[in-house]
């Protein structure tokens, strides 16, 4: 049901966290008591709330009384708003500079694009440590701001915002670790190393669903841009076309992690294929696309890689190739094995004084077979015992008594030899 427009944050925290909608809970949370005031409080006396408040999608565009707030609110550190109709940052600063142990804060899908956030008003958020504006439309003067008025960002989530370049902000966060910006349009190169000049400190970018093209950039300058960068997240990069945007990635110093579905170059190939390839190319990554990568599947794909590639063309073979020929040598091609079953046998059909070799399909029945050999030993089916003798086997002619039973299932091969009797009456 929608909600009616204009509601304030506290109606709503009132409402929701009331002891009848909201009844006492034994577990993380607390009651909160608020004194009546002279003129007297149209607010329970009581309400039940927890350290983590969601209050996403209540219609929310204002703050309230930011006294009952304060009074309220001392204990939270997480708060859900996301998918209101807050659009002033004004209203937002009133929320926040009355929580004041907040640490995690939400405001994803909120018009906040309408409003500038101005620095006194941005002061409010300086001890939150994770802040999600997905799809707020939020520009990079917004985001700037925020930069510079929170000393302790470790986290920041920007996806779905509409973006095609980057703005870079006149200081550095050295305190972000963590980058959430999927879902925009960041195609060139250039605009993600600003990323890495305004956030030095960066252990994680996720980058999935841009349009990213080939990374132009020298190994020097991306050890320098990203030196900290353990993980970073290519998922469906529209324009990665070459290996060498994969090789480059051996230039982030610190990069242990690497996520690279969906993108052109590798759709050529196997799924075993892809993995392989990849693990071999990249010799620091201990997990790849969600999975760690043991020491043995490291040597498996290294290996795999010599052999991929050692009946290219010299001027088509990588140069990881030879960095791996120096560490394993050169290998031998792997034998080709087939293990399907024989399809069918040579066999030598033996009865009374008569030898005849006949060519025998082994996906028929030892039922099937004697009516084959109907007409070669001149016997009714019902009369007839067939023994089957392998010519390795040291125990002598096995019954071949089940009529049902496929002849693969007994091992024959060329130059075995079947037995025909008739049955004794």
């Amino acid at each position: 049901m929608d909600q009616p427009s204009g509601r304030s944050f506290m109606q709503v925290l009132c409402e929701k966290y009331s002891p009848e909608n909201f009844p006492y809970r034994r577990g993380p949370g607390m009651g909160v008591h608020v004194p009546a005031t002279p003129q007297g409080s149209p607010m329970k006396d009581r309400l039940n709330l927890p350290s983590v408040l969601v209050l996403n999608s209540c219609g929310i565009t204002c703050a309230g009384d930011e006294n009952e707030i304060a009074a309220f609110c001392a204990h939270v550190f997480e708060l859900d708003l996301s998918d209101n109709k807050l659009e002033d940052w004004h209203e937002v600063s009133k929320i926040v500079s009355n929580v004041p142990h907040l640490e995690f804060l939400n405001l994803s899908s909120n018009p906040l694009s309408l409003s500038v956030l101005e620095r006194s008003c941005a002061g409010s958020f300086a001890g939150v440590r994770k802040l999600v504006l997905n799809n707020s439309k939020a520009s990079w003067e917004t985001v700037h701001t925020i930069l510079q008025e929170l000393p302790d960002l470790e986290e920041l989530f920007l996806c779905l915002n509409d973006y095609e370049t980057v703005s870079c902000s006149p200081v550095c966060c050295q305190s972000l670790k963590l980058l959430h910006i999927t879902d925009n349009n960041l195609q060139d190169w250039t605009e993600i190393r600003k990323l890495g000049i305004m956030f030095p400190s960066l252990d994680t970018l996720i980058l999935a669903n841009n349009n990213l093209t080939t990374i132009e950039e020298s190994e020097d300058s991306l050890a320098r841009l990203f030196p900290n960068l353990r993980s970073i997240n290519l998922h469906k990069s529209a324009g990665l076309h070459c290996w060498e945007d994969i090789d480059k990635l051996n230039s982030f110093p610190k990069l242990e992690e690497v996520k690279l579905l969906g993108i052109p170059l590798l759709q050529s190939y196997t799924t075993e294929e892809r993995r392989k390839l990849l693990i071999a190319r990249l010799p620091s990554i201990t997990k790849l696309n969600g999975s760690i990568v043991a020491d043995s599947e490291r040597e498996d794909s290294e290996r795999f890689f010599i052999r991929y590639y050692m009946e290219f063309p010299e001027e088509e073979v990588p140069f990881r190739y030879h960095e791996l020929v120096t560490k394993y040598g050169k290998l031998e091609p792997l034998a080709v094995v087939d293990l399907r079953p024989q399809s069918s046998a040579k066999v030598e059909v033996h009865f009374q004084d008569k030898v005849e070799e006949m060519s025998i399909r082994l996906d028929q029945t030892v039922a099937e077979l004697k009516k084959h050999l109907k007409t070669v030993v001149q016997l009714s089916t019902s009369n007839m015992l067939l023994f089957y003798l392998d010519q390795e086997a040291p125990f002598g002619p096995e019954e071949m008594k089940y009529s049902s039973r496929a002849l693969h299932s007994y091992g024959i091969r060329d130059g075995d030899k079947i037995y025909v009797e008739p049955r004794m009456k």
